[in-house]
């Protein structure tokens, strides 16, 4: 096959380019936890700028209506973070829990760690939380973020310089963006490696980290089907994807898992408990993100032990907002269980008699609202309520 022949100030900067991408490979094998250094103070210009603005983000983070100002639950988070990664390593840590429904949780460069309710919603145990903490507190470790924002300006001067040489620059600017995708998912790799080492460390089971994954993909297909997109489990790395395929994490965590050791504890239950009080907030929070599909593989996750009055009464709102007219009649049933379960929530009367309105059932409908009514009478809805009672009765 016949090659072009670059000119040579163009190919050593490619070979520049790789190098400096492969430098910051993640390690083929598990190492050592590293001392702990102590708070880490900006001293280049770089740094001060990033700090500067992570320090400005917080302030406005600090304000926002979003946060979760709850002691008992910030508390218990900041304490599973405390007993993976050691107590010096957590005691300079900020942590902010935000009330927002996906998935996902991140650390900036001064210490400031956010945790969003979705990831809350989703996690098992102790040692799953355990797991993603350690993860973020690893780019914080390694200084990420810092490192990122480099290469970053390093591979964007790199594109505008190499734009001088015609067709060939070309190809030097492709792989100048693609290196900037590249050193993000090996920052992912060495993160998710770290945070494997917080864990066989301490308490918690390490392999908890890979099954989060897992089921991560198990709810973005369902997410997915139900919006006849396909699925992304087995989409090889793209060229502009900055993380690993969940897939591939999910492999080489359990594979850790397996020639690492799995021991240690899960805290299922000490963390339900934790997140008791809860879960009923962040599941409304759930059911307005308009993803039924998505939702209902979620409320199996959450029911693998049996549904429970607050499970039930959650996927009754599932259905009655999607509102086909079979939806409502399934909406009525599991409100119905619900109230079996021993459900004593005054709006499940109040929901079940609407669904039972619109699906002509207008006797127990108007028994409903009316229970509704005698249970909560200062409703703010309450008159609204009422003239449904008095319109029924006409009907």
């Amino acid at each position: 096959m016949m090659r072009a022949s670059w000119p040579r100030g163009v190919a050593l900067l490619a070979v520049a380019l790789a190098s400096a991408v492969a430098a910051n490979a993640p390690k083929s094998k598990l190492t050592a936890l590293p001392p702990y250094a102590g708070a880490y103070e900006p001293k280049t210009v770089d740094e001060r700028g990033v700090w500067m603005e992570a320090d400005e983000d917080e302030r406005k983070l600090r304000d926002s209506k979003f946060v979760v100002k709850d002691a008992a639950l910030n508390a218990y988070v900041r304490q599973v973070l405390c007993d993976t990664v050691g107590a010096d390593r957590c005691r300079g840590v900020r942590l902010y829990i935000m009330r927002v429904p996906a998935f996902n949780a991140s650390m900036a460069p001064n210490g400031t760690l956010i945790v969003w309710t979705g990831l809350l919603l989703r996690i098992r145990s102790e040692a799953e939380l355990a797991g993603v903490l350690g993860h973020e507190f690893a780019h914080f470790e390694e200084r990420h973020t810092l490192a990122q924002f480099r290469q970053q300006r390093f591979a964007t001067d790199v594109a505008a310089w190499a734009s001088f040489f015609g067709a060939y620059g070309a190809v030097v600017q492709q792989a100048a963006i693609g290196s900037i995708y590249s050193f993000s998912r090996d920052q992912e790799k060495q993160a998710d490696l770290r945070a494997f080492g917080y864990l066989a460390a301490s308490k918690y089971r390490a392999e908890a980290e890979a099954d989060i994954w897992d089921r991560l993909m198990d709810e973005a297909d369902a997410s997915a089907a139900g919006r006849k997109q396909r699925s992304q489990r087995y989409d090889g790395v793209a060229f502009f994807a900055s993380h690993p395929t969940s897939l591939e994490r999910s492999q080489y965590l359990h594979k850790l898992a397996t020639t690492n050791g799995n021991d240690g504890e899960d805290g299922a239950a000490t963390y339900g408990k934790a997140m008791a009080d809860w879960r009923g907030e962040f599941l409304g929070d759930q059911l307005k993100l308009n993803d039924f599909a998505g939702t209902e593989y979620l409320l199996g996750q959450l029911a693998r032990e049996g549904w429970t009055s607050e499970l039930l009464f959650a996927r009754g709102e599932l259905y009655r907002m999607r509102g086909n007219p079979r939806d409502l009649l399934s909406a009525a049933q599991f409100y119905r269980d619900a109230l079996t379960k021993g459900s004593t929530d005054p709006l499940l009367h109040r929901n079940l008699g609407m669904v039972l309105l619109r699906s002509a059932a207008i006797g127990e409908g108007r028994q409903e609202l009316e229970q509704y009514l005698t249970l909560r009478p200062d409703a703010s809805d309450a008159s609204m309520i009422s003239a449904l009672i008095e319109q029924s009765r006409t009907n």
